[in-house]
């Protein structure tokens, strides 16, 4: 028994002759006989019986149908999904980001992906850059942005932002009405700096060490937006990323511009073990046009 003999068999059972079922299924009326006496010598029992040159169907014929039918119903849906995949993706799109992304960029890119994929769920998951590349890395989710900190075996990555920093000060600091700010100006300044491991953090100390300015830092902390927290609570100056700072109550920080610049870059991460579904594809489009 093939698949081809019970295509065969359920087109004579639905047109009822077998030259009408040779000409739906495109072939002659001879192959439509062979593959009907095949079926019969594979299942063991007769499907029809020649009545004044007309074919019919035998009450075993009709029990088999009933069967056949509800199989090729299963066919229906399966080609139903694959046309709602093609035209519609999946229907779920998994993506975590870094926090600096995460509060910013990230509501402007899910926005733009719904307005072509309103039925698609999403979810987001925001978390330190180590947290994202694991869960992309595992397959559990189906991209993800992060630091560029972050090891990168077991993903395929490519630069998404690559950033000049810029200088945060709390409102009414004494260097907010410089336009730029230089290392030397922040040279005993009190200073949120990154963790040490950081490698925007290391960046930025190069810079500075380069020019002999020390910040006096006051805190150390591995996230931009706790970073900008405490910069609005007057603890001291930072140095952040543009699309960290996007995200954040401009009110209550003075924004400045910082040289030389210092890159903040952020990655984008994929399962290096699968190629892109359509639905990847598009979010990747729709965080290209946020950016």
């Amino acid at each position: 028994m093939n698949l081809r003999q019970i295509e065969t068999f359920e087109a004579v059972m639905r047109c009822g002759t077998a030259s009408r079922a040779a000409e739906m299924l495109g072939v002659t009326q001879p192959a439509v006989s062979r593959s009907l006496a095949e079926l019969e010598r594979s299942v063991g029992f007769p499907l029809f019986a020649r009545i004044r040159n007309r074919l019919v169907a035998t009450p075993e014929a009709r029990s088999l149908y009933d069967v056949v039918k509800a199989a090729f119903r299963g066919v229906d849906v399966i080609r139903g999904a694959a046309a709602r995949i093609r035209d519609h993706g999946s229907g779920e799109i998994r993506v975590a980001s870094l926090f600096a992304i995460g509060q910013s960029l990230m509501p402007k890119a899910i926005a733009i992906f719904r307005r072509k994929h309103p039925n698609t769920r999403v979810t987001l998951l925001v978390l330190p850059s180590r947290d994202v590349r694991d869960l992309v890395a595992s397959g559990q989710f189906d991209l993800g942005l992060a630091a560029d900190l972050i090891d990168t075996t077991g993903v395929v990555h490519e630069t998404f932002l690559a950033r000049a920093a810029l200088c945060v000060l709390p409102t009414g600091h004494e260097l907010s009405s410089k336009k730029v700010i230089v290392p030397m100006d922040l040279d005993g300044v009190p200073f949120i700096a990154y963790l040490p491991e950081d490698r925007f953090r290391q960046r930025i100390d190069a810079v500075l060490t380069s020019a002999g300015a020390v910040p006096r830092i006051v805190v150390e902390t591995a996230l931009a937006p706790t970073a900008l927290a405490l910069v609005s609570a007057g603890v001291g100056a930072t140095l952040a990323s543009p699309h960290a700072i996007a995200g954040f109550d401009r009110s209550k920080i003075a924004v400045k511009q910082f040289r030389p610049g210092v890159e903040a870059r952020v990655l984008l991460l994929l399962p290096s073990d699968r190629p892109k579904s359509l639905l990847v594809r598009d979010f990747i489009d729709a965080l290209m046009a946020a950016r």
